[in-house]
Formats: structure tokens, C-alpha cells, sequence
């Protein structure tokens, strides 16, 4: 008995998975270390037909992603009910493996976008079972009824049948990290459904239309979030459809994980670990800023069409000011072969290791406004007791030669008086009587740092500023010093 007792006790120590993917810190924790997502979303469609996404692998690792989100229906994993077919999940996590890439899965449940147009055929056809929500006209809508318990506990049995078999071929291998509970979870068009059950339950509530529909939205995707987690607990996060400003609910998803309905989704839905945002419109930075709070670790699913040329300057202001665990454009597999995207990501993965290990951070990029305004004002931040602006106009590039919401940048205090500074498009320019000891360019290697030129000079204005030129990409290196 007593020789069994060091390895009992190394096993109670180290359950068989424990160093599953896992948020701890508001940190993504892949394989033991943190784990940042450089992310592209693919298209709905994409991931039905092996052959047809195999030629896109190569693509997508050549621009430097390390994960894919892609969708998994529930109409593929059970064409019968009570009959599961895994075959296009097996060769999913097969080929990501094969192309070294992690994966993000998309269950598309019983809404996606609002609409319920990824269940099987045997709940589509069965409406007196599978309850369909009702108008404000008192007629049926091709929507699933977020009262219908039958449903629910449909798509919680499908869901949980596919988390078991997920860990089953992959709970060893860790190549898929998160998991999204339904998708673009909403009500349309009106601000919640209607019918006698919604109608006897909305009397019953305290609040508003809105706030209701959050709150029964919130349960189902708990329900079905917990179900699978008793399978496989893997992180797992809602994503929201963003309203135009000034439109009211039902005119956008009502009642989905948006951030002024945090409160309500937190309360009823603790089996999901983050609602992150959809971001499609021009105000990035005001729309994450909703996201950004804390107890809700920042994820960008959908940031846009892959080929926005905002993408970088995007995700390193997520990244850098509000520590974003991953950024991901839609429809990746749609992106150029030289975009922007893949320089970035290229630089960003050189970065990651001493991103995680700074002392302190602050990222930058200029913010835009609903309408398209840009705002590239200087911004400010004190790291290691230093003050340090960023200037987004280059001062060495004509001014109709440059696009400054495309400019951006991460600063990282590596502890005294050292600090690394990478991105594209800015200057970066010091408090009184401070002053520039040495500055280098350079990248890392295997995370060490490979210095190259040694910048002073015109390079470095005399000693006025640090510039990372518009056009590229780059990491410098910097001492500041006090006089």
C-alpha cells in the first residue's frame, strides 16, 4: 500500500486534466503557459466540405494565425435524433492538427444570428414538439422559442454529446481551446417574443421588454453551456451582435450578450465564462471598451471582414490596453495572401512571450467614431514611472500619404528602465527631462531578443523621439534614462 502512495499523490496533484485550456487571470492557459489567439474566423459555410477548406490551411498558417474558429452545427451532429455523426469534427481537429493550428468550435445550436436555420430537420418540422416563437401579430415565426424546454434540452443533449466525444479524440491534445455557445443570440424583430407562455412570463417580470429576453436567452445558453461542460469543461463564451446607435431593440438582436446587458447575463448564465463582442462597425474601440470590465476576460471573435486594414491597430489597442486573450477577422479564408493581417501577426508572434512577461503594458491605436471620424490625437500612459506619449502622424511621412486609424502600437515595460515598443505608424515621444540611453531595432528568435541597428541620430530625431515607421511592421528596443 505504502509504495502506491507518492504516485497517488502525484496524481490527486495532477488530475488528468488539470492543464486542459482553461481561463485563469483573465488569461487564455493553453498546455500551462498563457495563450494568446491570433485568430481568424472562418465563413459559415467553409467548414462542411473537407476538400474544399484543405487548400486554405497553408494559406491561413503562412499569415501567421495559430487558430481558427469554425463552426460545428447541430443539423451535421445529429441528421436523426439520438444518432450522432462526429465525421465532420474529426477530420476538423485532424486537419488543424496536421497544419499545426488550434481550433475555436462555433456550436450553432438553436440560433445562429438570431434565426434558428442550423437545427436538424427533425426539430424544423415538428413545431407542436419544438415550440416556434410567436409576433407581436399573434402568427408564427420560423424562430425557435427561447420557452420551448424541449428544445433546450435537445440542443443541451446534442451539445453535451459532442463535448464527450471532443474529449475523447482531443482531451489530450488540447488542439481545440474554447468553445462558443450558440451564435449572435437575439431577438428580431421586435424586443421579445410573444405568444402565451412569453406573454404570462413577461407579466411576471420586473423590468423591460429587453431585460427579459436577455434573461431567458442567458438561461438557455447556461443549460446548454453546463450540460457540456459536465462532458468537457473547456472555456466557453457568448458572442453579440452590436446595435447602430440610436436603433432600438428588435431593431438590432434584442436581449443578446451585449455590454449594456452584462449584469443580466452574468446573473443568469455563470457556466459562461465571457460574452465577448462582434465587431463590425467603425467605433471598435468604444464598442470594446463595454467588454473590457472586470471579471469579463476581452475576446474578439468577429472583428470585421478579414482584409480590414484597421485589423492591426484594432487588436493591438485590444491587445495592449485591455489585455485581449485573441482578435479574429471574419471569413478568413477570403484574406489576401500579403495582407497586412499576416505581417502583423507575423510581429505579433515574435512579441507574445515578452508581452506576457512585461512588467506592465499599454497598447494604442487611434479611436474612430460610428460615422468614420478619427480621432489621432497623441495618447499618453506612465509605465516604470515614465511618461510616454504616442503620435499617430508620422511627422516624416505627407500627411495624404498616410492613413493614421491604420497607425498603432504596444509598449511594454520590461522593468527599470527598459521598455520594447512594436507596431506601425508611430512616434513615440518622452516626459520632461527624459531621455534616450540607447535605442536598437531588432526581433526575437526562439524569445530572445536579436538586436539589429543601433538607432540614434536622424533615426531617433537627435534623441527626441522612437518612430516606427507607417508601412511595416517593427519591434524596437529601448533604455530611457533621467537628467
Amino acid at each position: 500500500m505504502l509504495r502506491w502512495l507518492p504516485a497517488l499523490a502525484l496524481l490527486l496533484a495532477t488530475p488528468a486534466f488539470a492543464q486542459m485550456p482553461h481561463m485563469e487571470g483573465g488569461r487564455l492557459i493553453v498546455d500551462g503557459k498563457p495563450f494568446l489567439i491570433r485568430g481568424g474566423e472562418l465563413g459559415n459555410s467553409s467548414a462542411t466540405d473537407r476538400a474544399w477548406l484543405r487548400p486554405h490551411w497553408q494559406r491561413l498558417k503562412a499569415l501567421h494565425l495559430n487558430t481558427v474558429l469554425a463552426p460545428v452545427t447541430w443539423e451535421a451532429i445529429e441528421p436523426e435524433e439520438g444518432r450522432f455523426d462526429f465525421s465532420s469534427l474529426d477530420w476538423l481537429v485532424e486537419d488543424a492538427r496536421a497544419n499545426d493550428m488550434r481550433l475555436v468550435l462555433l456550436w450553432f445550436g438553436s440560433w445562429k444570428n438570431s434565426m434558428s436555420t442550423y437545427v436538424p430537420a427533425w426539430v424544423k418540422r415538428d413545431g407542436k414538439r419544438f415550440l416556434r416563437s410567436t409576433g407581436e401579430d399573434g402568427q408564427p415565426q420560423d424562430i425557435l422559442s427561447v420557452f420551448g424546454m424541449a428544445t433546450r434540452d435537445a440542443d443541451a443533449r446534442a451539445f453535451a454529446a459532442l463535448m464527450k466525444h471532443l474529449k475523447a479524440i482531443d482531451g489530450d491534445r488540447h488542439t481545440v481551446l474554447m468553445v462558443q455557445v450558440e451564435n449572435e443570440i437575439g431577438f428580431l424583430p421586435t424586443a421579445r417574443e410573444h405568444g402565451s407562455l412569453a406573454d404570462a412570463a413577461f407579466a411576471r417580470w420586473k423590468g423591460g421588454e429587453e431585460g427579459f429576453t436577455a434573461h431567458h436567452y442567458a438561461r438557455w445558453a447556461n443549460a446548454v453551456a453546463e450540460a457540456g461542460k459536465r462532458e468537457y469543461a473547456l472555456p466557453m463564451y457568448v458572442n453579440g451582435a452590436q446595435g447602430r446607435p440610436g436603433k432600438l431593440p428588435g431593431e438590432y438582436p434584442s436581449g443578446g450578450p451585449l455590454a449594456h446587458l452584462m449584469q443580466i447575463w452574468r446573473d443568469a448564465a455563470p457556466a459562461i465564462d465571457m460574452l465577448a463582442p462582434d465587431i463590425y462597425f467603425p467605433n471598435f474601440a468604444g464598442i470594446v471598451e463595454g467588454y473590457a470590465v472586470p471579471g469579463n476576460p476581452l475576446f474578439v471573435p468577429e472583428a470585421n471582414q478579414a482584409g480590414d486594414p484597421r485589423a492591426p491597430a484594432n487588436a493591438m489597442r485590444a491587445i495592449g490596453k485591455h489585455g485581449a486573450i485573441g482578435f479574429s477577422p471574419f471569413a478568413i479564408e477570403n484574406i489576401a495572401d500579403k495582407d497586412r493581417l499576416g505581417s502583423f501577426y507575423a510581429m505579433l508572434e515574435q512579441l507574445t512571450p515578452a508581452l506576457f512577461a512585461a512588467r506592465a503594458r499599454a497598447g494604442f491605436a487611434p479611436p474612430v467614431g460610428f460615422e468614420g471620424a478619427v480621432d489621432s490625437a497623441p495618447q499618453t500612459a506612465t509605465l516604470g514611472g515614465y511618461a510616454l506619449t504616442v503620435g499617430f502622424v508620422d511627422p516624416w511621412t505627407p500627411k495624404d500619404k498616410q492613413e493614421p486609424a491604420e497607425h498603432g502600437g504596444i509598449l511594454l515595460w520590461l522593468g527599470g528602465e527598459d521598455y520594447l515598443v512594436a507596431g506601425s505608424g508611430i512616434t513615440v515621444t518622452f516626459g520632461p527631462r527624459i531621455g534616450l540611453d540607447t535605442v536598437e531595432e531588432g526581433k526575437f528568435v526562439d524569445g530572445k531578443w536579436v538586436a539589429g541597428r543601433k538607432l540614434n541620430g536622424d533615426e531617433t530625431h537627435q534623441g527626441r523621439h522612437v518612430r516606427l515607421p507607417p508601412g511595416q511592421f517593427g519591434i524596437q528596443k529601448m533604455r530611457l534614462y533621467r537628467y
